[in-house]
């Protein structure tokens, strides 16, 4: 049995008096609006705004605010209509994954093939990717690595936050720029940041990283199907292709809609085998086929060359091994918790 002694009505009117008071004193406008860095009094600053600015009428401030919030019109060219296209994503500096990749993508019949940028990073020998996409036709996409290259920054703008992270993303960067010339920087400089490819009749917008932001890492335990068909929604596409997260996967969206991260050629997918990944879409009956293909390619003489020029041993032990040694920390954690280390 509780022993408090009950409120009489004057005490809890008095309470709920000081409540209120307390809660109007800290509501109370005091005066004062901020002005850049400054509190000026609340009579200047609206002065000082109805001067400078304009007074919109009810229909001209919703006017303005549907323009604010419509969707942007893109005028990105429309390639295609193709019915078959392979798309890879991140080579790294691996010639030879590129040179598989090119390889078995005509072979399987692919009419047109793409990569999604990051050209440079991790693997040996920069230069060595250029003349590959150039005489195959390759349409590239301008990835961080690519737009950080040509405009000479210091760093990748990969979007890592952990400093072991971005102490092995400034030794590879730093490695590429110096082996990259300043003929290839330009023309990295001039590629596209984003594609419109018609594959039968579904519209795809190809990206680095989201179409959102360059270095936005899609990764599949940790995107929403929700921000997802909104990302298809303001862009007004059918699919988006991207890369930059490094893993591969596929959703089929409730509205039909597909997001595919292609994979990338530059390392293997954290899976404990050598292998890469890209993918492939084609024109079916039920719209558009998507195959996310594993790919084979000689790992142990990329890693012997990454070891003649003196690149980390981590990065020699991923493309030997398949399991990620670096840039860990980014991963969500069921991705994290499907590797190794």
């Amino acid at each position: 049995m509780s022993n408090r002694v009950p409120e009489d009505d004057e005490v809890k009117r008095e309470r709920a008096a000081d409540k209120a008071a307390e809660r109007a004193r800290l509501v109370a406008h005091r005066g004062l609006a901020t002005w850049g860095e400054k509190l000026v009094p609340l009579g200047d600053f609206r002065r000082a705004a109805a001067e400078s600015g304009s007074v919109l009428t009810p229909a001209q401030r919703a006017a303005a605010g549907e323009a604010l919030l419509a969707q942007c019109e893109d005028s990105t060219p429309i390639e295609g209509p193709y019915d078959r296209i392979a798309v890879c994503g991140g080579i790294y500096n691996n010639h030879l994954a590129l040179a598989a990749f090119l390889d078995r993508a005509r072979a399987e019949g692919a009419e047109a093939l793409y990569c999604l940028g990051d050209l440079g990073g991790f693997g040996p020998s920069p230069e060595k990717v250029w003349p590959l996409l150039v005489d195959a036709e390759v349409r590239v996409n301008q990835g961080n690595y690519e737009q950080s290259l040509a405009s000479g920054r210091e760093d990748c703008n990969c979007g890592y936050t952990d400093p072991r992270d971005n102490h092995f993303a400034r030794l590879s960067y730093e490695y590429t720029a110096r082996g990259c010339s300043s003929d290839f920087k330009s023309w990295m400089g001039q590629l596209p940041a984003r594609r419109r490819v018609l594959v039968g009749d579904r519209e795809l917008l190809l990206v680095h990283g989201s179409p959102r932001r360059v270095n936005e890492f899609l990764f599949e335990t940790a995107t929403s199907t929700a921000y997802l068909e909104g990302l298809l929604d303001q862009e007004g596409a059918d699919g988006i292709l991207c890369t930059h997260s490094g893993l591969h996967w596929h959703r089929r969206l409730p509205s039909g809609r597909d997001l595919v991260n292609v994979g990338v050629l530059g390392r293997p997918a954290n899976d404990g085998t050598p292998r890469v990944w890209y993918a492939v879409l084609e024109s079916t009956s039920d719209g558009l086929g998507v195959h996310l293909t594993p790919l084979d390619y000689d790992h142990q003489a990329l890693a012997a060359e990454m070891r003649s020029e003196g690149l980390p041993p981590e990065f020699i032990a991923t493309i030997e091994g398949g399991w990620w040694t670096t840039c860990l920390e980014i991963l969500p954690a069921k991705e994290r918790g499907r590797g190794r280390f």
